[in-house]
């Protein structure tokens, strides 16, 4: 009788013992997955933290290299970007530098030029207007696209010709969007009549120093 429960009972301790050996092994799977996601989000925090400080480490630099202008009032700079009232570089509906604009575009170049040089960068020149139409009797331009997009390029040359690179600097044009106060006065619309500088990586140059950060990160961790 002994035998006969002993031989019943094995199979049933056999079935427990593989179920036991697969719940195992799917705790250990699930144990492996979650670790892994782990990793990978502590990996992308780390990168996002290395971004933020090479973006924060570009701000202040670019902040040191146009203390000058800066202090003089005739620029401002905010969020990576400098600013340049339209009236202080052009009159109105006009693409024609005046002599105050290209003083402070030669009081700009050399220290931008730096700046660019050290962190291997590039300048984009943005045009952008208010958003009344062109005036009748303008015959160059047929609408606010047309006039920022040739006051970025007179910028943009201007640079080129006080000594900038042709191949560090490019010109965008967004005519009245993006306004940065509403249009709704003479006053808010002069300030939307505007060009700005903004530094921006060369392809490839932003991963790389990603990278450099996380690595100099781990290293001091």
């Amino acid at each position: 009788m002994d035998d006969l429960h002993d031989s019943d009972s094995s199979p049933a301790w056999a079935i427990f013992s593989d179920l036991m050996a697969a719940l195992v092994g799917i705790l250990v799977l699930v144990l492996v997955w979650v670790i892994g996601i782990q990793l990978e989000l502590s990996q992308s925090l780390e990168e996002e933290k290395a971004r933020r400080v090479a973006e924060e480490q570009r701000r202040q630099a670019l902040e040191e290299a146009l203390a000058d202008p800066l202090a003089s009032g005739r620029v401002t700079f905010r969020d990576g970007r400098i600013g340049i009232s339209g009236s202080v570089l052009f009159q109105l509906n006009s693409d024609q530098l005046q002599p105050e604009g290209e003083e402070l575009l030669r009081d700009l170049a050399k220290p931008l030029q730096v700046f660019l040089d050290q962190h291997d960068e590039l300048l984009m020149v943005s045009g952008f207007t208010d958003d009344l139409p062109i005036q009748r009797g303008n015959r160059r331009y047929q609408d606010n696209w047309g006039l920022s997009a040739q006051r970025a390029l007179t910028v943009t040359r201007t640079l080129i010709n006080q000594g900038m690179p042709a191949d560090q600097v490019f010109a965008a044009a967004f005519g009245p969007h993006q306004p940065v106060v509403p249009n709704d006065s003479d006053t808010t619309r002069a300030q939307n009549r505007r060009v700005e500088l903004t530094t921006v990586p060369r392809q490839g140059a932003a991963a790389r120093t990603a990278q450099q950060q996380a690595q100099g990160t781990d290293s001091n961790g």
